[in-house]
C-alpha cells in the first residue's frame, strides 16, 4: 500500500528535554520503558584489526541498523505486503519516537480500537487522550488517515459516478463508517454525473444531524451541480433509515427538483454494511 514505505530516524533526546523536530519524548510510553536505540559506534561491523582479532568471525557483520533498519530493509526487499498491521503502524510511529521500542505501543493501540484502520480513524481527541501519545504521533496518524482518503478520493473524483460505484463506496466506507457521530455529507455531481465536490454539510451527535434542504440546494446551485448524492453514518452501525432519514430525504428531493437539481440517491453507512434509498426503493 502507498503509505507503508515508512523509514526509521536515529538520534535521542536527554532526559526531560524534547527532541526538537517531528518525535515525542520516548518517556511518554505507558507500556513497558522502550528499549533504547543502539549508538551509532554499536552499529558498526566489528573491527577484528582493531581488537587484535583474526578476521575470521561467525557472522560477517552485526547489522543491518537494529531492529529499525531490518524494518526498512524488510519493507524496501521484500515490498509492504510483507508487513503485519502492527508493523506498519509501528513504522509510523519511528517518526514520532526517534529511539525506543515502538511495537508495544502500536499493539496496544490495535487492541484498543480492533484494528489498524480504526487507529486511524480514531478521533483526534481520543487519541490525544490516549497515554502514550502526543501532539506528534497523533499528527502522524492523522495525517496517514487524510492521505488514504485523498487517495481513494481521486479515484472518484472528476469521473461519472454511477458507473463506479464500488470505488465510490469503497471512498465513503473510508470517510464515514468509523465515525463516532453522525456526519452529513453531500456529493455534486455535473451534467454527466462526474464529481465535482464531496463536501461536509453537518456533524451531529451520535444518532442526528441537523439537516436544512434549502443549504443543500444553494450550494448545489453555488457548485454549479446538476444532481446530488446525499451521504451519512450511523455511528450504530445499522444503516436502516430512520423516519427521519426518509422525511429529510423527500424534502430534499422536492427542495432540488423545483430548480431542476436531481436527487439521485441517499447512502446510508454503517459499520461494513450500506443502504441506497434507490435500491430500496425508498427515493
Amino acid at each position: 500500500m502507498w503509505f507503508d514505505k515508512l523509514l526509521g530516524r536515529r538520534s535521542g533526546a536527554r532526559d526531560g528535554v524534547r527532541p526538537t523536530g517531528f518525535a515525542e519524548a520516548p518517556q511518554r510510553f505507558d507500556l513497558p520503558a522502550p528499549t533504547p536505540a543502539p549508538s551509532e559506534a554499536s552499529r558498526k561491523p566489528w573491527s577484528g584489526a582493531a581488537r587484535g582479532e583474526t578476521a575470521e568471525k561467525p557472522f560477517a557483520s552485526t547489522g543491518p541498523q537494529g531492529h529499525r533498519g531490518r524494518m526498512r530493509d524488510r519493507l524496501l526487499d521484500r515490498g509492504p505486503d510483507g508487513l503485519a498491521d502492527y508493523e506498519v503502524l509501528e513504522m509510523l510511529l519511528f517518526f514520532a519516537f526517534k529511539t525506543g521500542d515502538t511495537k508495544p505501543l502500536a499493539k496496544a493501540l490495535i487492541n484498543r480500537y480492533g484494528s489498524f484502520a480504526a487507529v486511524l480513524a480514531a478521533p483526534q481527541q481520543d487519541l490525544m487522550q490516549t497515554r502514550g501519545l502526543g501532539p506528534h504521533s497523533v499528527a502522524a496518524i492523522k495525517l496517514v488517515q487524510e492521505a488514504a482518503l485523498r487517495m481513494a478520493r481521486a479515484e472518484v473524483i472528476d469521473r461519472p459516478v454511477l458507473n463506479n460505484w464500488d470505488r465510490l463506496m469503497d471512498y465513503l466506507t473510508a470517510a464515514l463508517a468509523r465515525e463516532k457521530v453522525e456526519q452529513f455529507r453531500v456529493l455534486f455531481l455535473d451534467t454527466r454525473n462526474r464529481l465535482i465536490a464531496d463536501e461536509a454539510q453537518a456533524r451531529g451527535t451520535v444518532n442526528h444531524t441537523p439537516v436544512y434542504p434549502r443549504e443543500v440546494v444553494k450550494r448545489a446551485l453555488e457548485m454549479h451541480a446538476t444532481a446530488l448524492i446525499l451521504v451519512h453514518n450511523h455511528p450504530s452501525g445499522d444503516p436502516t433509515p430512520s423516519r427521519a432519514d426518509l422525511e429529510m430525504t423527500q424534502e430534499v428531493k422536492a427542495a432540488a427538483a423545483a430548480l431542476g437539481i436531481v436527487l439521485h440517491d441517499h447512502l446510508i453507512l454503517g459499520n461494513g454494511r450500506w443502504t441506497s434509498f434507490r435500491r430500496e426503493g425508498l427515493l
